[in-house]
């Protein structure tokens, strides 16, 4: 893989986070449906916990407003808790019309955004001459589109493609489903990637040879039939 690439982790917990598992984490993603299925009940006091916990380097956290003035509010309220906050935009309200206002408005306060839920080209540039001269980065779930039955790589490319020629913004490969999307991302030119933790460990495997990995899988599973007393 190319050097460039930096790898994002996915909601990593606070306690693996002290631990600083890895330097090949250069940042983090977050997100409301990670808080949640975390169990968090103060929003704003895990963001500023998270945010010190990571510093310096940079974490992505998002508003949970769905307007033009609270969306304002609360991306003001996170970009104060820290240098390192991009304030994550959802590419449109709930009723599907585009967050360009608040992306704009954002920006001429000097607020680094992260751009997310973004899918196609369309929405890219749509969203683009307002970001265009900035290092926003724009977060494309390539997982969901995998999911949808059509190749992310085609797209994620000719977004990377678009981006690249048109602004200095830069291209988050988001959604992993699988530890080879790492590569994926990497083939593309995305600038970045961000992978749940349990993805993220599997990089280990990375180049092991087929012949050992055939053998170790199938001692576990004789292994887990002994152990459970299986019988035919």
């Amino acid at each position: 893989m190319r050097k460039k690439i930096e790898i994002y982790i996915d909601g990593l917990s606070n306690k693996l986070i002290k631990k600083n598992v890895s330097k090949k984490i250069k940042g983090y993603t977050y997100n409301p449906s990670l808080f949640a299925s975390a169990g968090v009940k103060n929003y704003l006091l895990t963001c500023k916990n998270i945010s010190k916990a990571v510093y310096p380097r940079p974490v992505s956290l998002e508003v949970i407003a769905d307007d033009y003035k609270n969306m304002i509010t609360q991306a003001i309220k996170l970009s104060k808790l820290n240098k390192n906050i991009y304030v994550k935009i959802p590419i449109t309200y709930t009723n599907g019309k585009y967050t360009t206002d608040v992306i704009d408005q954002l920006i001429r306060s000097k607020i680094k955004l992260n751009i997310t839920a973004v899918f196609n080209l369309i929405q890219v540039k749509h969203i683009l001459p307002f970001i265009k001269n900035t290092r926003s980065i724009i977060s494309v779930f390539a997982g969901r589109i995998y999911d949808s039955g059509f190749d992310a790589s085609t797209e994620v490319r000719k977004i990377v493609k678009y981006t690249k020629k048109n602004s200095k913004c830069r291209i988050l490969w988001a959604s992993t489903r699988q530890v080879y999307d790492i590569k994926l991302a990497d083939k593309v030119n995305c600038d970045i990637v961000t992978v749940d933790y349990s993805i993220f460990k599997k990089i280990k495997l990375f180049n092991k040879h087929w012949k050992k990995f055939s053998l170790e899988t199938v001692r576990q599973f004789y292994s887990d039939a002994i152990k459970s007393n299986f019988k035919i």
